[in-house]
């Protein structure tokens, strides 16, 4: 495995500044949209505070989604062995290559670039990645993350920047108010938890809402389980799709009547009466096993 580059190797103008981020959007004549929730972190701390958060090693395979113009890629690789960018705009797409040669050229031959959406990419190029690191657009940052996860068991660490509210979903534990489908969702791959703050002022253009770091470590060993991971969603998405019910009501649809329901649950060791956010993904785990014929 190749070792870190230094700093000075890397050259300490390597990394992405304001300035530099508006050239390079002026010179692409690129505009962030709000469709594909762009922000462009601007401040090269704040990148390298990610990478030092995620905890990326000299021989980590990184993959990142949404690179932007490239601000966070640079840090990994920095700290990587090999970064595998993912990204949906063609302008975008088609600059970064360019950008990581001019910058980085001593470690354009460990960055690979994939030009696709997120949601669809099914394999990645080199060596399997070992953690996902990104700043994720907010308008598709859970299904983007939970598709990486399940698509790629080789990730063991995950650390993403979405928009606070979302970090605290994804984070909460059962009886927060926020704690539902996201939460169970990632915690069936993953132990979750905030990891940090950040502000507004990092990203060009400023978003209105603050944004939030989440570690993910994948589990060492899967939730066992005689159920399916889609066994267990399809319980999660019933149970919260009518979140004010108890689980005896909720359920009714997903298991053929109320009756049903009650049935399974208490063969679980649930109360009927219960409610969703009350619920471990260990409990929609054996939800999920007790399913009526």
């Amino acid at each position: 495995m190749s070792s870190s580059p230094s700093t000075d190797e890397s050259g300490p103008g390597a990394l992405l500044g304001p300035a530099d981020i508006r050239e390079l959007a002026a010179a692409l004549g690129v505009r962030p949209t709000k469709q594909r929730g762009q922000n462009f972190v601007i401040d090269a701390n704040t990148v390298r505070r990610i990478v030092r958060t995620a905890e990326v090693r000299p021989d980590d395979v990184v993959v990142e989604v949404g690179p932007g113009l490239g601000s966070l890629t640079l840090a990994l690789l920095e700290a990587a062995d090999r970064v595998v960018a993912v990204e949906i705009d063609d302008v975008l797409a088609g600059a970064l290559p360019s950008t990581i040669a001019a910058r980085m050229p001593e470690r354009a031959g460990r960055f690979s670039l994939v030009h696709s959406d997120a949601m669809h990419v099914q394999e990645l190029p080199g060596p399997a990645p070992t953690a996902l690191v990104a700043n994720l657009p907010y308008n598709v940052a859970v299904p983007v993350l939970l598709h990486m996860l399940d698509r790629f068991p080789s990730i063991e660490r995950t650390l993403v920047m979405v928009q606070a509210e979302v970090a605290d979903r994804l984070a909460a534990r059962p009886g927060n108010k926020v704690y539902g489908v996201p939460s169970v969702k990632a915690n069936w791959y993953a132990e979750v938890k905030r990891a940090g703050s950040i502000g507004r002022n990092v990203f060009w253009p400023a978003p209105n809402v603050d944004s939030g770091l989440v570690s993910l470590v994948r589990r060492d060993k899967p939730i066992e389980t005689t159920a399916t991971k889609d066994e267990v969603f399809a319980v999660v998405d019933a149970a919260f799709a009518q979140r004010r019910k108890t689980l005896r009501a909720a359920l009714a649809g997903w298991a053929g009547s109320a009756a049903a329901a009650e049935a399974a649950l208490v063969a679980a060791g649930i109360s009927p009466q219960a409610r969703g956010e009350a619920l471990t993904v260990y409990e929609f785990a054996a939800i999920a096993e007790n399913k009526p014929a």
